[in-house]
C-alpha cells in the first residue's frame, strides 16, 4: 500500500503501521548511516522519466532544477570518499559483510538522480567510478524505473554493454548481450492487467495521460507526453487498446499539476492489487502487485549464486527504497527526500555533488587501503 510523504512523493510497500521517515520496522538492527550529509532543500526528479534529448538519454520540461549545482574540486571529493571509506568500515564493523570490489558483490545504481542528473548528465566521475568497478570484475546493475528502450542508452553510455539490467521497477530484468537485437535479450518478465488501475487513476484524474509500456515497443497512450519526456515512440490508441492486453507499466502524468495534488488525489483513487511509486513531477509509475526493484535483484542474485548481504544498492526515489533496503548496504543519495533518506544505512552526497561516484570509489579505495 503506498503513504503520501510530506514530500509530495508515496512511500510503497511499507510494513503495516509504519510510516514515512521512520527507522526500518523489519529490521531494527540495521545500522545506521555514519556520516551527516548536510540537507539538500532542492529536490531533484527520481521518477522514471528520462532527462535531456541532447544525450539522446530524454528529457522533461517541468522538473525543478537545483539552485546550487557544483561539482565538488578535488580535495573536496577526495574528503567525500573518505567519509564514505569510513562509513563502510562502521558499517563492516557492526556486524555488515565485508564488501570487496570483486565478482562477489553486486552494486545495483538506479539512473535518474543517482547516475543521471537533473541536465541528463553522466559526470566523468560516475564514468570513472563504474569503469573501474567493471575492472575489478564487479558486476554493475542497472536498476531503474525506466523502460527497456529509455534504459539503454544510459546503459551504453557509461560503457555497459555487457552483463544484466533491471528495468521497469522491477517487472523486466534483461540481459546485455550486444549480438542480440536491440542489445540485450528478456530474461524475465512480469505482467498485470491495466485495465483496473487506468480505470481507478483516471476517475481520480480525468485530465491525466494514460500510458502502457509495450516491451520493445515504446508506449500506447491515451493522449501524447509533453515534449521530450519520452525516450521511447508513443501510439495514441483508444481506451479500449489500451486496456485490451497485460503490460509491465501502467504511467499516469498530469502535466501541469502539483506534486502535492497529483499525491493525495493517486492515494484516494482505491488503487490496489499493484504497487506504486510518484517522482518529483506529476508522474506514476505502476507495477505489478509484489514486484519492485528488490525483488527482481533477489532472483538475479540468486541466477548468479550471489548473496544480498554483499551488494551495495545507491537510490534516491520511492521505488528504490525497497532495493535500498535489501542490500547489505544501502546507500542514498543527499539529494532524497528526507523519509527515503532514513531508510537506508549509508547517506551520501547529492547527485550534483558526485555523491554515487563517492560511494562507488570508497569501494575501491577502501580495498586498496587494506591490502
Amino acid at each position: 500500500m503506498a503513504v503520501p510523504t510530506a514530500d509530495g512523493g508515496l512511500a510503497t510497500s511499507l510494513p503495516e503501521g509504519a510510516e514515512p521517515g521512520a527507522e526500518n520496522a523489519e529490521n531494527p538492527a540495521r545500522p545506521a548511516r555514519q556520516t551527516a550529509v548536510p540537507a539538500v532543500d532542492d529536490p531533484i526528479q527520481p521518477s522514471g522519466q528520462p532527462l535531456v534529448p541532447q544525450l539522446g538519454l530524454g528529457g522533461s520540461s517541468e522538473h525543478p532544477g537545483a539552485l546550487l549545482r557544483r561539482r565538488p574540486g578535488h580535495e573536496e571529493y577526495h574528503g567525500l570518499v573518505q567519509d564514505r571509506i569510513a562509513d563502510l568500515d562502521a558499517l563492516e564493523a557492526a556486524g555488515g559483510a565485508p564488501l570487496a570490489p570483486d565478482s562477489r558483490t553486486l552494486v545495483a545504481l538506479d539512473v535518474d538522480g543517482t547516475i543521471l542528473d537533473m541536465d541528463g548528465c553522466v559526470s566523468e566521475r560516475v564514468m570513472a567510478s563504474i569503469a573501474r568497478l567493471r575492472a575489478y570484475g564487479v558486476p554493475v546493475v542497472i536498476s531503474t524505473g525506466r523502460g527497456v528502450q529509455a534504459a539503454m542508452p544510459v546503459a551504453r553510455h557509461v560503457g555497459l554493454t555487457s552483463g544484466w539490467m533491471i528495468c521497469a521497477n522491477g517487472a523486466l530484468t534483461v540481459r546485455l548481450e550486444p549480438d542480440a537485437p536491440g542489445g540485450y535479450e528478456v530474461v524475465d518478465q512480469r505482467t498485470f492487467d491495466p485495465g483496473p488501475a487506468i480505470a481507478a487513476l483516471l476517475e481520480a484524474i480525468p485530465d491525466g495521460i494514460a500510458a502502457v509500456e509495450v516491451p520493445g515497443g515504446g508506449f500506447k497512450v491515451s493522449r501524447p507526453f509533453p515534449d521530450g519526456e519520452l525516450i521511447e515512440g508513443q501510439e495514441v490508441v483508444s481506451m479500449e487498446e489500451l486496456c485490451s492486453r497485460p503490460v509491465t507499466r501502467v504511467v499516469l502524468r498530469a502535466p501541469g499539476m502539483g506534486v502535492e495534488e497529483f499525491s493525495a488525489l493517486v492515494a484516494e483513487s482505491g488503487l490496489h492489487s499493484v504497487t506504486y511509486a510518484i517522482g518529483w513531477t506529476a508522474w506514476l509509475d505502476v507495477a505489478p502487485q509484489g514486484v519492485t526493484k528488490a525483488s527482481a535483484l533477489e532472483a538475479l542474485t540468486a541466477r548468479l549464486g550471489l548473496e544480498p548481504a554483499r551488494a551495495l544498492a545507491v537510490g534516491d526515489g520511492s521505488n528504490d527504497v525497497e532495493m535500498i533496503e535489501w542490500a547489505g548496504v544501502g546507500a542514498v543519495m543527499g539529494s532524497a527526500p528526507q523519509w527515503v533518506r532514513d531508510r537506508g544505512n549509508l547517506l551520501t552526497a547529492p547527485v550534483w555533488s558526485d555523491g554515487c561516484a563517492a560511494v562507488l570509489d570508497a569501494l575501491v579505495e577502501r580495498a586498496r587501503q587494506i591490502s
